[in-house]
């Protein structure tokens, strides 16, 4: 099982970046996909999070109302648009998938990690 995660990059603020996430492998088995974001020197922090079946969202706080959070069950692709990126937003994001039933902002509710794309908004 992989997490390919892409679409990082450098943005001014106020700008958008949309990241994708595809999952490939056998023995598949997750409920739901979640990003998270880790800047230095401070803990990853909850993003967003998607069920694979009925589309349920979660959100952090922080980014509620600016970042989206879709997928496609065809294309086994998860995606996250981000609007109205400020230089707070600046952090490596990583996409993760979870096999509990639940929606979940634990960083320990997630067995599976992609490798992270970088993401940094100037001021």
């Amino acid at each position: 099982v992989q997490l390919q995660a892409s679409g990082g990059g450098l943005v001014q603020a106020g700008g958008s970046l949309k990241l994708s996430c595809k999952l490939s492998g056998r023995g598949i088995r997750t409920y739901a996909m979640g990003w998270f974001r880790q800047a230095p020197g401070k803990d990853r922090e909850f993003v967003a999070v998607i069920s694979w079946g009925f589309g349920r969202t979660l959100y952090g706080d922080s980014v509620k109302g600016r970042f989206t959070i879709s997928r496609d069950n065809v294309a086994n692709t998860v995606s996250l648009e981000m609007n109205s990126l400020q230089p707070e937003d600046t952090a490596v994001y990583y996409c993760a998938s979870t096999p509990e039933g639940s929606l979940s902002r634990m960083v320990s509710s997630y067995d599976t990690w992609g490798q992270g794309t970088q993401v940094t908004v100037s001021s």
